[in-house]
């Protein structure tokens, strides 16, 4: 079989329309994943409730999944460097569906935690994989497009999947939700291994390349991390605080939720256009907006319009992180975009399961507002070191 390359040495992509529906399916397993990761936030207290633990211990399901994440995502882009891609994201995604029946049949929270060690390994593998593999799938002309489109993932994925995975879990029980999502990703899996083309390893991603590109993304990996570790560590609690101090029903969090993941897709394409322009600019205000929303919570929050109105501002806000973190990346290593992919999902997953810790020890010894409190002031920092950077440079 002869394959096409395009100018450089890379391979062609798909001709015609037919990488499109390749990128959709990519796009539709980051969704699962990403649904799978953080539906917990919105299952937080059903799930505590019926292993009787804490909220903070809850919080584990969120902790361990990113550590997971970050040490598996160079350690298997490296290891499995040459083999085909596709065959690699069919794998990662039938590990996604085995996770999630095994939450959703957890006979105590034990086996919930081995599930989301699981979902730990895929989100690492297959985000270092599939998040830069848009290039590949279509025409070079609509790549920035695609790239958008899989990114797009991210926030439909709180738009969509956790409001709609924790309105299953109100009325059918949390164990039904993940159930769900166990059949979501093993529809995933056909659609992959039906509509994604052989993609062998272009060309392996060693040590070296992953150190080369990690030399030049310092000031990426600080803002991704204070960022992360700002936003994660607010609103993995940000549903004990809607139901203790907003005060409305476990039903009604869903709809809350469903405002901060409308706001974040127009955050993703806004910030998708606007970081090609003035990327600083546009790190910067997505922080800025989420340290407002987060410091201004434990004020306004206690009423329910309050509460919608600066959740819209969050997620505007954190619906741009993922698009100008990994753009900072890319930039860094403009030749070797699969170890800036792989760069990304580590340091974001392990400061996502940072975050979620140490907001996990602050809720449980304080109260929620204390957690929102330190993270938008964590996020106040980040818009510092944004601002000094950008004084730097001129």
């Amino acid at each position: 079989m002869t394959t096409l390359v395009e100018p450089g040495g890379r391979p062609a992509a798909p001709p015609g329309p037919a990488g499109w529906p390749a990128v959709l399916s990519v796009t539709l397993g980051i969704f699962s994943i990403v649904t799978t990761e953080i539906l917990p936030i919105g299952l937080l207290t059903s799930v505590g409730s019926s292993f009787a633990v804490s909220d903070g211990t809850a919080g584990l399901m969120m902790t361990m999944p990113g550590f997971l994440a970050a040490l598996a995502a160079p350690a298997l882009t490296v290891a499995t460097a040459r083999v085909d891609r596709r065959a690699m994201l069919c794998a990662l995604m039938f590990l996604l569906a085995a996770a999630n029946f095994i939450a959703a049949a957890a006979p105590a929270y034990w086996a919930m935690l081995v599930s989301r060690v699981l979902v730990g390994v895929v989100i690492g593998g297959f985000w270092s994989i599939g998040a830069g593999l848009a290039g590949r799938l279509v025409p070079a002309r609509s790549e920035r497009r695609a790239t958008a489109v899989v990114f797009a993932a991210v926030p439909l994925g709180s738009v969509l999947g956790v409001p709609l995975g924790t309105l299953i879990g109100s009325v059918g029980g949390w164990r039904v939700s993940f159930a769900v999502l166990g059949v979501l990703s093993a529809a995933v899996l056909v659609a992959l291994a039906v509509l994604v083309p052989p993609l062998p390893g272009e060309r392996a991603t060693g040590l070296d390349a992953l150190r080369g590109a990690a030399r030049g993304s310092r000031f990426a990996l600080a803002a991704t991390v204070l960022v992360v570790l700002a936003h994660f560590g607010a609103y993995t609690y940000v549903a004990p605080f809607l139901e203790g101090v907003t005060r409305v029903s476990a039903g009604s969090v869903t709809v809350f939720l469903l405002a901060f993941g409308a706001a974040g897709i127009v955050g993703n394409f806004v910030a998708g256009a606007a970081v090609a322009r003035r990327p600083r600019a546009a790190f910067g205000t997505a922080a800025g907006l989420i340290a407002v929303a987060a410091l201004a919570l434990p004020v306004l929050g206690r009423w329910e319009a309050g509460a919608v109105a600066l959740l819209v501002v969050w997620g505007l806000g954190y619906g741009a992180v993922p698009v100008c973190s990994q753009a900072w990346f890319v930039r860094a290593a403009p030749h070797a975009p699969e170890a800036a992919s792989v760069l990304f999902t580590a340091s974001f997953q392990a400061t996502l399961s940072t975050g979620a810790l140490v907001g996990g020890i602050v809720v449980d010894r304080t109260s929620p507002s204390a957690v929102l409190l330190l993270g938008g002031a964590t996020a106040a920092v980040m818009v510092a070191v944004v601002a000094g950077r950008s004084r730097a440079a001129r």
